[in-house]
């Protein structure tokens, strides 16, 4: 091999190299923020992702943590991220020249039969090989590729945004779920007591019944609101099951994985834990909120695509280069014999592309683009006004939710105190039974609207700081310090 095809040869392991290197150790740094984890800057303390089994108990913490890593939804947001950072790493290698290597090598045969006349014919076989390298880079081109990058890079803020959006929305979809199981668990001892209450006044006014101190219709209505308590306790069941298969499924698990979640706990703080008036809360979302920011770089985007549309219509200036070589057998003339030979080419100059005619298409398509991001302009006024709204009517949720928690703490201190009245009328002969049920049914009501009212405030709480965008780890660890949420 001589020195000629020894370059060509070491260009061509250059090229192979460069390649595999930046798809392995990202050369153009353009994939250097993206998260190990679908659950992105959302959990920046967490290693790797939740295997096995769920603990028992299951804590919130490590159900937002299974479910921002393992949803569908999540780890979506988390592939366009990573398409995105790759096409910025595409825009970015534009500036970069091109170098292409090519070998051939073919057996060649060929016979040339003249008539009449065989002393000019021929017939020669011979290998013949070429090889070269071609050297293309884009000089100027009126500020295209700087459009394009800056495109690439408004698209890759606005997945990352969009992925922000969608894990604020998995957290708070998971963390409703997980009050959703709470409460329902919470009914379904509430329930459980109801029965315990029911059927202790059934055996009490049956006891009676049986001693002729109180008549039948007592022991029957007794029995008929202990049925009624078991229907409820049936009713109670089932849907604390549907509630744990939803919660399941959230973390992309079996609907019938056994989980374990801890009850709620009726001496949960229910302070309010946003101090900021509403106004400040929602011109603050107006600008903060990651929906907002991918509308606002999406519309960046738009922009760039107009200036790169125009620019692609004007001329570009390349630098041009080239080096080839071969072994083709050469020939005096018709008839005469062939003889080894050895050739080579090589230039190198200025290529100016300049674009004349292209049908009018050119200002079409620089319409559509000016179109489109004058919709994404809109879309942003839309984004600004409805996270607005929504951050109004979670505050006024949350608002309601917290005196609604208080209200609910007294009712059912009220309800027991009345209950434990009428019990002890009752078993002294001085009370009768339809005071006793309708203490029984009150008590059964303060505990359920405890339970829902105290369900009702997280759900309202973690909705509002989702709609604001700042739900974080922060709030797993307040949640898991309370012992419920």
């Amino acid at each position: 091999m001589n020195a000629r095809r020894l370059h060509i040869v070491i260009l061509s392991g250059v090229a192979m190299v460069t390649a595999q290197t930046a798809g392995a150790f990202d050369v153009l740094r353009a994939e250097r923020n993206i998260s190990s984890t679908a659950a992105g800057a959302m959990l920046p303390a967490v290693d790797g992702c939740p295997t096995g089994a769920p603990a028992r108990p299951l804590h919130l913490s490590e159900a937002v943590e299974r479910a921002l890593c393992s949803n569908p939804k999540t780890r979506e947001a988390w592939a366009d991220v990573k398409a995105q950072a790759a096409a910025v790493g595409i825009a970015r290698a534009a500036y970069l020249p091109t170098v292409s290597a090519n070998w051939q090598g073919v057996r060649e045969n060929s016979v040339v039969d003249i008539r009449n006349h065989p002393t000019l014919g021929t017939d020669y076989t011979s290998t013949v090989r070429s090889e070269g390298v071609s050297l293309n880079w884009l000089l100027f081109d009126f500020g295209g590729r700087e459009a394009a990058l800056r495109n690439a890079n408004a698209l890759l803020e606005a997945a990352r945004a969009t992925q922000d959006a969608t894990l604020q929305d998995e957290f708070a979809t998971v963390a409703k779920d997980y009050y959703a199981v709470q409460t329902a668990i919470g009914e379904l001892d509430a329930e459980k007591d109801v029965e315990h209450m029911t059927r202790q006044s059934m055996v009490a006014a049956q006891a009676r019944t049986d001693r002729g101190i109180a008549p039948v219709t007592d022991a029957l209505q007794a029995q008929t609101q202990h049925e009624q308590a078991v229907f409820g306790l049936t009713k109670a069941e089932s849907e604390a099951q549907a509630a744990l298969g939803t919660l399941a499924s959230d973390m992309n698990l079996d609907p019938a994985e056994p989980l374990e979640v801890p009850p709620v706990t009726e001496d949960a703080r229910t302070d309010a834990t946003f101090s900021e008036p509403v106004a400040q809360l929602i011109r603050d979302v107006q600008i903060e909120h990651p929906s907002v920011r991918a509308a606002q770089a999406q519309y960046a985007a738009a922009l760039a695509k107009v200036s790169q549309t125009r620019a692609q219509g004007l001329p570009s200036i390349s630098l041009v280069g080239k080096y080839s070589s071969d072994n083709q057998p050469e020939s005096m003339g018709l008839g005469l014999p062939t003889y080894p030979a050895t050739g080579h080419e090589a230039y190198i100059g200025v290529q100016v592309s300049i674009p004349l005619f292209e049908g009018f298409g050119r200002h079409y398509q620089i319409d559509q683009a000016r179109a489109q991001a004058g919709r994404q302009q809109d879309a942003v006024d839309d984004a600004r006004r409805k996270v607005a709204l929504d951050v109004w009517t979670s505050y006024q949720a949350l608002t309601g939710a917290t005196r609604n928690a208080q209200n609910s703490a007294q009712l059912l201190d009220t309800a027991q105190q009345a209950w434990k009245a009428a019990r002890h009328r009752y078993d002294a002969g001085v009370g009768n039974i339809l005071e006793l049920m309708n203490t029984q049914a009150a008590l059964a009501n303060a505990k359920q609207r405890r339970i829902q009212t105290l369900a009702d405030w997280d759900n309202a709480r973690v909705d509002l700081a989702a709609k604001l965008g700042r739900l974080d780890a922060s709030d797993l660890a307040h949640d898991d310090n309370q012992g419920s949420p």
